[in-house]
This record gives structure tokens, C-alpha cells and sequence, in this order.
């Protein structure tokens, strides 16, 4: 929630908004490390010539080192400060312009320029900027105390009041606590944690620090070790409400719904009005597939908001949000016209919200007027519209421009929005491909044959798996409409076991797992094997034998599903590479998936599947059933008669009017599966022809040679 200069100052928050896993980034090269590290020092002397009080020097030195590195930030803010100090303000202001813009979320660049405007005695502006670094980053004293001094010169009391507690709070913290919150709030995880261990380590438990070092968790991804640490901080201090929150989201995040639930009551019992808690007792409602419960609490946060200034700083933000994520639920019941509805109307709230235009654009049946790919256009170019903004906003066009028929314009923002993407998350192929080798190595017939009866005999689980956009929906609704077989979603609960075999900390090119699988004994795969059935039964609800587990990537772990759950079910999902490679190089995920932002990478991808598959037959004979996406569409019935039989099931009618079937869908294919069958798709890559050489180069003989 982001304040304005009229509104009071947000209480005493030690949290950024949490953000979606750290991508695995590729160690730099020994020349980067040396320069990085002669730069760091460099700034390091500039600072300490500032505080020395020699503000020339430093501006001199700032000045020569940006030839080099114009765009580092440290740099220009040493600028900035210098010249503010030289009482140049309106050049550090102009510096700040140009910080403001390679970094707007840089927390130390607001401060600045709030002192800039205090130098000025500008108070509106000095408390606009002070409260956009404080929101940034509230660890900073020097904001607060100048917030304070602000606010008492203009006569409001109360924000001044508001102002100092928070500059009591961090005076009450460690010195230690404070400056590596301030860190991770500007992006310097590294640094930030390295201090919070140090000082857990020297000091011994201490709430903030432990919940700091949780939240770097989650930053990072590690969400096990921040789930532990926040449930040692509400032990510590069981009335901490922000860090009981801030648990709650990491146990959604984790997929933990019921047990989020729990953490969440003590807050919505004490503060049952509060907007925060409203809304993740809502995305608990979605987890638990309660979905009539959240669309209530939704609609109950607008009709909240209705009654408030929609001018007033953060509340068409938040109307926007609320609106998303209301069309998301009612998008996942089928109730499409409502779902477009909440998506236009968080439009109106915010024309820039690049999620809303791609949510539109998935829908895969919804057509943009003229007006709105206008407006996509303008907003997509805008120099203020954000990397993630500006991706999502160029894939909404792509399909856009693809649904009119203009192939070579989609095409190309097909490839803009992949570029992009591609660049956030910096995949890396070799991670897999060192595991589908180790796969082969340690998962042979043997090893299989002398575990022979291992794991938990439960024949529940369906797994359908493969690649995303392989039809592996289309699959699990035709099965979810067996009267003995309930569709859940994509699970996370094998990827759970394989973060724990790994270890943590692991090695990703000398990895533990699979390796690891020859030191389970038969207690620990029947042990596992149970564990899998008991952390997903909350998400069968319809009391069927049978359940499915949607996660592609499964494919990768069959041997582990074999050992701890050798009655389970699979069936690959698999599709033409051309028509496959295409529809990933069209969707936009709304996380993982990082291979698919590429030509090279996801036929890479392909083509590792394809082997890993392979050996699957090989090791496993008959345990996997291929069903491929172009013969489901050619012979209905036949392959629904072939997938039945597969699941021990009794042939039901409802299989093929699947269409029919009404239940909550979440992938990217819900609006297609809830239509008849249809070979409308099947050859759709077509249209991209003239521009598939490279990936067709990249796929090799898997081009022809993927039913093998």
C-alpha cells in the first residue's frame, strides 16, 4: 500500500512486497568479478571523502568514474549528494532525474531528493519524496527525522507524531538489524544477509533479525527455511502481527492453504475490517478451491473501496489489484463474461497494469477492439511503463495482432515480449540436462527391479506431465469428468520432495539428486510416498478414489514417483515440437516456465525431454502412457477409450462430452477445454512459418522424430 504527502504515514513496516523466486544467475566471469570489485572500492573511497566533508573531491571522482559506468547508481547518488552539499541543488536534482529514471525504486535516490526540496524549502515536495523512500525502504532514520521536522513546520502534528515513532522504532533496533533491512530493500540481498547471520550468529535470537533473514528467504526462494524462521519469530513474539502475515503469505506461497488459514485467524479475529488480511484469507479461499468464499470477500473489498476517494493516493492501485484477481477466480469457474468484466473495470483503474492486458489476451478466446490495442500500443511504448508492465502489455499484442490475422507484426512482438523475458530470468539449460544424464545413470531397470515394492502401495495419484501447452488440460478434464476421478491443479508436492533430497545450498551442476535416491531405504520411499498423499488429500475435496496431479515438470522425476508411489498412474502429454515449441514461445507464464523465453532454449528443452522420456520407456516398460495432443483430436474416442483403460477406469460417456464438465480450470487452457473438440489448433504454428528456421535448426531431427 503506497501513502501520499495528505495521508498519514504507514505504520512501522519492515517488509518489501514480496517477490517471486530468484532466477539461478551464472557466476561472473574472473574479468566482471575484478572490475566489479575495483569499482565497489572506488565507491567506497568517494563515500568516505563525503563524509570527510570533501563533497569537491568526491563530486570530481563521481564524475570520472561515470565515463565508465553511467548508469551505476551508486555513482550518481554520490553525485547528487555532492552537488546538494556544494548547494547546487538544481544539478543534483537533474542527477537525481537521471537516477529516477535507470532506477526508480532506489530508496536512497527518493531521500535525496527530498533533501534536495528541503535545501529548497519545497515541503510539499520534500514530504512526497521522503514518503516515496520511506515506502521504498523504511529503514531509513534520516527520512523519518526529516519527515518529522517537515510535518512540523506545516502544522500537521499527527504525521509528525506518526513521523518520530517510526524514528523511535528503528532507534530501539540494532544498528546491525537496521542497515541490513535498508540494504535488502535497495536489492543488496548478499550483503543484507550476510550481516543478519553475523548478528543471529554473535547475538543469539532476535525476532526482527530472524524475520528479516526470513524475508531474504523469500526473496531468494528458499521458502522452507522462511517458513521455519517465521514460525521461530512468532514463537518469540506471538503478538508480532506483521511477521504473522508476512508467515501466512509464505505458507500460500508453499501451497500450505489450510495451515494458512490458521496462521491468518488470530489476525482477521483481532482487525476483521483490515484490507490485508481480507485479501489472503481470499487467496487461502482460492487455494482450498473455495472460490464462491473468495469471489465474496472480493467483491466485499470493492464495495469498500467504493466509498473512498478514488483519487486518494493508492486506492485505484488497489482497486486495479482487487479487480485482477477477482477475474482470475471468476475466470477459473467459467464464468467468462463476469472474469472480463472485473478485467476492464481494473483497466479503468490502471491503463499501464500490463497483468490485466495479458490476462485479457489468455483468455484465448476474448477479441481487443481497435481502441484497446490503440491504448496497449501507447502504453507498451511509454518510457514510464515498467520491464514487467511492458512484456506482459507486448504479449497481449502479439495476441492481438495474431487473432486479426497480422502474423508478421505478432510474430514480432511474439519475440520482443520472449526477449524480454528472457533477460529477467536468465535461464540456464544445463542444470536439467546435467539431471537427465544422472537420471539415466542411476535409474536403470535394475535399480527398479530390486526396489520392487517399494514406496506406498495407494493407486491414487494420475500424474499427467510433459511440456506446458502439450494438451495435457485437455487430458485431465476429459479424466476429471470420470465420476471416480477428481481434477485438482498443477502440485507442488514432488518438487517438495526433491528440495529436500537435494539439500540445501545445492550444487546445481554437481547436484545431490538423483543420486541420492540409492541411499532411500524402503521405510523412507513408503515414508515419502505417504507424505505425498497426505500433504495433497486438501486438495480432493470431492471424496473421488482417484485425483489428479497436473505439474509438467513431473516428467522429470518419474523414477522418484516409481520408488515412493509405484501403484501411481502417469500419462505424458506430448505434442508436435513445431506446433509445442510455438505455443510456449506464445505464453507468457505466470512463473517458471523460464525456458520457454527463447528459440534455443526450449528446443533444448524439447530435445531433453524427449530423451528423458526415452529412457523412461526403457527403464519403466509400459508404466507410461504417451498420449500425443493431434491424436486426441483425430480419434476422441479411441484415445479416451486407450487413457481410461491406462487408469483402470470403466469406459463413462462423460469422458467425451467433457465440455460439459463444470469445475474450477487454472492453466492458461481453461477456456479450450470447456468447448468441444476442435483441430482449430493443431496446426495454428503455421501461420509463423516463414519465421521458423532457427527453431526449426535448433530442434533437429525432434522436428519429425518426436513420436519416438
Amino acid at each position: 500500500m503506497s501513502f501520499g504527502a495528505g495521508g498519514p504515514v504507514p505504520l512501522p513496516e519492515f517488509l518489501a512486497p514480496m517477490t517471486a523466486p530468484a532466477s539461478l544467475v551464472p557466476p561472473l566471469p574472473p574479468a566482471e568479478t575484478s572490475e566489479r570489485s575495483s569499482l565497489e572500492a572506488e565507491v567506497a573511497r568517494l563515500r568516505a571523502q563525503q563524509h570527510a566533508g570533501d563533497h569537491e573531491a568526491a563530486l570530481a571522482g563521481a564524475r570520472a568514474k561515470l565515463t565508465a559506468f553511467p548508469e551505476n547508481r551508486d555513482l550518481l547518488l554520490i553525485k547528487a549528494s555532492a552537488l546538494r552539499h556544494l548547494t547546487r541543488t538544481d544539478e543534483a536534482l537533474a542527477s537525481l532525474d537521471r537516477l529516477a529514471a535507470l532506477h526508480p525504486g532506489y530508496s536512497l535516490m527518493h531521500q535525496e531528493r527530498g533533501l534536495c526540496h528541503v535545501a529548497r524549502k519545497d515541503a510539499p515536495a520534500a514530504i512526497a519524496a521522503l514518503l516515496a523512500a520511506v515506502n521504498a525502504n523504511p529503514a531509513l532514520p534520516v527520512s523519518w527525522r526529516m519527515l518529522e521536522g517537515v510535518y512540523r513546520l506545516v502544522g500537521d502534528g499527527y504525521n509528525a507524531a506518526t513521523a518520530a515513532a517510526h524514528g523511535a522504532t528503528l532507534r530501539e533496533l540494532p544498528p546491525e538489524v537496521v542497515n541490513a533491512t535498508a540494504l535488502f530493500a535497495d536489492g543488496e540481498r548478499v550483503l543484507a544477509e550476510a550481516i543478519t547471520r553475523n548478528f543471529l550468529l554473535t547475538r543469539g535470537d532476535h525476532p526482527e533479525a530472524m524475520r528479516l533473514l526470513a524475508r531474504i528467504g523469500v526473496a531468494q526462494g528458499v521458502l522452507d527455511d522462511a517458513e521455519t524462521l517465521y514460525a521461530g519469530v512468532l514463537t518469540l513474539a506471538p503478538g508480532h502481527d506483521a511477521a504473522r502475515l508476512e508467515y501466512a503469505q509464505t505458507l500460500i506461497a508453499r501451497q500450505k492453504f489450510a495451515e494458512a488459514e490458521a496462521a491468518l485467524l488470530p489476525l482477521r479475529e483481532r482487525d476483521p475490517a483490515n484490507l490485508a488480511y481480507r485479501a489472503e484469507a481470499a487467496a487461502v479461499a482460492v487455494g482450498l478451491g473455495q472460490h464462491d468464499k473468495a469471489i465474496g470477500i472480493y467483491r466485499e473489498l470493492l464495495a469498500d473501496h467504493a466509498g473512498r476517494d478514488e483519487d486518494a493516493p493508492g486506492t485505484r492501485a488497489a482497486l486495479a489489484d482487487v479487480n485482477l484477481w477477482l477475474g482470475h477466480v471468476l475466470k477459473t469457474i467459467g464464468q467468462l463474461p463476469e472474469a472480463i468484466a472485473a478485467y476492464h473495470a481494473a483497466i479503468i483503474e490502471r491503463s499501464d497494469f500490463g497483468e490485466v492486458w495479458w490476462s485479457l489476451a489468455n483468455l484465448k478466446t476474448y477479441r481487443f477492439t481497435d481502441d484497446e490495442i490503440a491504448t496497449m500500443r501507447a502504453v507498451e511504448s511509454a518510457a514510464a511503463t515498467s520491464p514487467a508492465n511492458r512484456a506482459q502489455l507486448t504479449f497481449a499484442l502479439a495476441k492481438a495482432l495474431e487473432d486479426r490475422g497480422h502474423f508478421a507484426d505478432a510474430w514480432a512482438h511474439y519475440e520482443r515480449g520472449n526477449a524480454l523475458q528472457h533477460e529477467a530470468c536468465r535461464y540456464r539449460p544445463q542444470p536439467l540436462e546435467t539431471n537427465t544424464a544422472q537420471q539415466q545413470q542411476v535409474c536403470t531397470p535394475d535399480f527398479f527391479a530390486t526396489r520392487a515394492g517399494w514406496g506406498d502401495p495407494a493407486p491414487d495419484p494420475i500424474f499427467i506431465l510433459g511440456l506446458p501447452r502439450s494438451g495435457s488440460t485437455l487430458i485431465e478434464q476429459i479424466l476429471a469428468s470420470h465420476p471416480e476421478v477428481e481434477g485438482t491443479q498443477e502440485l507442488p508436492d514432488i518438487q517438495r520432495i526433491v528440495l529436500d533430497l537435494q539439500g540445501r545450498d545445492p550444487d546445481l551442476d554437481n547436484p545431490r539428486y538423483p543420486a541420492v535416491l540409492t541411499d532411500l531405504t524402503r521405510d523412507d520411499c513408503r515414508a515419502l510416498g505417504a507424505r505425498y498423499l497426505a500433504d495433497t488429500r486438501v486438495h480432493r475435496q470431492e471424496g473421488r478414489r482417484l485425483f489428479i496431479d497436473k505439474m509438467p515438470n513431473n516428467f522429470r522425476h518419474i523414477g522418484l514417483i516409481q520408488l515412493i508411489l509405484p501403484e501411481a498412474t502417469i500419462i505424458d502429454a506430448r505434442r508436435g515440437a513445431l506446433a509445442c515449441c510455438v505455443s510456449n514461445l506464445k505464453q507468457l507464464f505466470a512463473q517458471g516456465q523460464e525456458f520457454s523465453y527463447s528459440v534455443d532454449d526450449i528446443a533444448r528443452y524439447y530435445r531433453t525431454y524427449l530423451e528423458l522420456m526415452r529412457h523412461w520407456d526403457a527403464a519403466l516398460p509400459g508404466k507410461v502412457l504417451r498420449v500425443c495432443n493431434e491424436d486426441v483430436v483425430a480419434d476422441l474416442e479411441g484415445q479416451v477409450r486407450r487413457i481410461l483403460a491406462h487408469c483402470r477406469l470403466d469406459f463413462d460417456p462423460a469422458c467425451l462430452a467433457f465440455h460439459q464438465t463444470r469445475r474450477a480450470v487454472r492453466t492458461p487452457s481453461s477456456e479450450q477445454v470447456r468447448q468441444p473438440i476442435s483441430s482449430e489448433g493443431v496446426d495454428q504454428w503455421r501461420n509463423f512459418e516463414p519465421w521458423l528456421d532457427p527453431l526449426k535448426a535448433a530442434l533437429g531431427d525432434a522436428v519429425e522424430g518426436w513420436r519416438a
